[in-house]
């Protein structure tokens, strides 16, 4: 089955992908983000299944719609539109829309409506022979920069996977766990930063600020289609061992750079998000290990050890400069591993001091010079 999803919004085609996805595994997704490109594709590989955004930058996707209606009378048509005004309903009735969905959208409330115009699933799946490797290491170096993900803890993935099956939840409570997962924190700020979504200001240093400006229904939306995309949980046991000792020290870091923040009369919040990403690069490597597991490979205790000592910096870093997080995030993550030797700003020096003392012994020459530093002598 082939679906075709022209969307500008990055974020918003891959929650759609994502939908789709969930409900069709076995679905060829294409995403365009121009009606020229959408015209191109249908025209080569027409899809079964045409969503389709009303204001693109280069027109109409209207446009698509009517070539679909021209060489297919039957293939379902879904409008996504912040237009769902009778006036515009009536301007396309000729084209017999399927479906239209209003922005700002409920991801269950689209799911529900493509179950009853998606074709029923074959069974087909993905061709996944290009994935099969035999080392785990030169899998994971042969990975692009796109698939590199951290895990949502168990709880909260599942969580946003009742809501998004319907099932009623306590949205201030989710979005209070969510402060303490690395996965979603640094997915909205992710999208909070990208360009789609970027305003005039300093960019959102922190989950709160990220969601003030997301909104809750597109933040849960945002959620939903990172829970939907992980389709690998940490089910290994050593995988779930060596996270839950990575998640461990993020709240020790936590803890120990925040108080001295507030002693230092500093806001807490950027060292709160530092700490909580510091470990992205072991986390990444840990679920990409559980996706390899999950495609039928194996793997060794030795094998994660040293992916985990050899390409966690690398993917941290990808992924710092992947998801545009601001500098000053990026600075006080780097902190807690070096302090460069020309470095003057007291927020690093804090975080390197609070990373050292979790880390050092308490008579080390080296905390003494960082409090001196940071003024706390």
């Amino acid at each position: 089955m082939r679906v075709m999803i022209l969307e500008d919004d990055s974020w918003i085609a891959d929650l759609l992908k994502q939908i789709v996805l969930s409900l069709r595994p076995g679905s060829q997704v294409v995403c365009l983000d121009s009606v020229s490109a959408a015209l191109r594709e249908w025209q080569q590989r027409p899809a079964e299944l045409v969503i389709c955004d009303w204001n693109l930058p280069d027109g109409p996707g209207t446009h698509l719609l009517e070539q679909v209606r021209r060489d297919n009378s039957s293939t379902p048509l879904v409008v996504i539109t912040g237009r769902s005004d009778r006036a515009s309903v009536l301007a396309v009735r000729a084209l017999k829309i399927n479906a239209f969905i209003s922005k700002p959208f409920h991801a269950a409330h689209v799911a529900a409506s493509l179950e009853t115009l998606l074709p029923a699933d074959s069974g087909a799946q993905q061709d996944q022979a290009n994935a099969m490797h035999h080392d785990l290491l030169d899998h994971l170096r042969s990975l692009p920069s796109s698939a590199l993900q951290l895990p949502l803890k168990a709880h909260v993935r599942d969580r946003l996977l009742q809501s998004f099956k319907g099932e009623q939840i306590d949205l201030r409570e989710l979005a209070n766990e969510w402060q303490h997962d690395p996965a979603l924190t640094a997915r909205l700020l992710a999208v909070a930063n990208s360009s789609a979504y970027k305003q005039a200001g300093k960019p959102c240093a922190s989950l709160l600020e990220a969601l003030q400006k997301l909104g809750a229904a597109n933040s849960l939306n945002l959620a939903m289609g990172l829970a939907l995309r992980q389709c690998s949980a940490l089910d290994n046991a050593l995988l779930r061992l060596f996270a839950q000792a990575h998640l461990d020290s993020t709240e020790l870091l936590i803890e120990r750079s925040t108080a001295l923040a507030r002693q230092c009369t500093m806001d807490p919040v950027p060292f709160h998000t530092a700490a909580l990403l510091h470990r992205m690069g072991e986390l990444c490597v840990l679920y990409l290990a559980q996706v390899w597991q999950d495609s039928g490979q194996s793997f060794s205790e030795a094998q994660v050890m040293q992916a985990l000592d050899q390409l966690s910096s690398p993917f941290a870093i990808s992924i710092k400069a992947q998801w545009q997080l601001p500098m000053q995030l990026r600075e006080l993550i780097g902190a807690c591993y070096n302090l460069p030797a020309n470095n003057v700003k007291r927020e690093n020096i804090l975080m390197r001091l609070a990373a050292c003392e979790l880390n050092s012994a308490t008579d080390d020459p080296e905390l003494a010079r960082l409090r001196r530093l940071a003024g706390l002598t």
